[in-house]
């Protein structure tokens, strides 16, 4: 059995005490809080039309009423423009989106949601909603502080991303 966390970073801190481990305690918890969830919503995308990262790309599209680019989605969600492009084009090749040429740039195309695509994000989504609502119903009281801490926390990440990404050690 692997050791829990606390004994992970103290095991690093002795063997390697010239550097910094404290980011394992934050970034331990985002790793378990993510597992637990993805655990709690894997059973409703089995078999389902659509995978769970592709309908969170499908959500903030579904009611749009302009199409969108894929450059905002990207941005939107934070991820590549090649991942983006590269489920996309899943997505249509499936009949869950529709591209088109933008009239004032050809180079872009235009994303719209389908009718079919519609249909299976409006099955999945609530089912994932209501597990995650269970998940999240013992925070109670706590949960305006949660969500404070989190909004912090996602603030600092955008904020030090960009002096974060240039040094970096490579392997001794």
């Amino acid at each position: 059995m692997l050791p829990p966390p606390s004994a992970v970073r103290a095991q690093w801190a002795e063997g390697r005490p010239d550097l910094d481990t404290s980011p394992m305690e934050v970034v331990a918890l985002l790793k378990r809080i993510g597992a637990l969830r993805d655990r709690a919503v894997e059973p409703i995308y089995e078999g389902a039309p659509l995978t769970a990262p592709e309908v969170d790309l499908l959500i903030p599209l579904r009611y749009t009423r302009t199409p969108v680019i894929a450059r905002h989605i990207a941005e939107h969600h934070r991820l590549s423009r090649a991942a983006v492009s590269k489920t996309l084009a899943k997505l249509e090749s499936r009949g869950f989106i529709s591209r088109a040429p933008s009239p004032s740039d050809r180079r872009v195309a235009l994303i719209t949601v389908t009718p079919e695509g519609k249909e299976a994000v409006d099955a999945l989504f609530p089912r994932q909603l209501r597990i995650e609502s269970a998940l999240l119903s013992r925070l109670g009281a706590d949960r305006p502080r949660v969500l404070e801490a989190l909004a912090l926390l996602a603030e600092s990440l955008e904020a030090a991303l960009p002096e974060a990404l240039p040094e970096e050690d490579g392997p001794r």
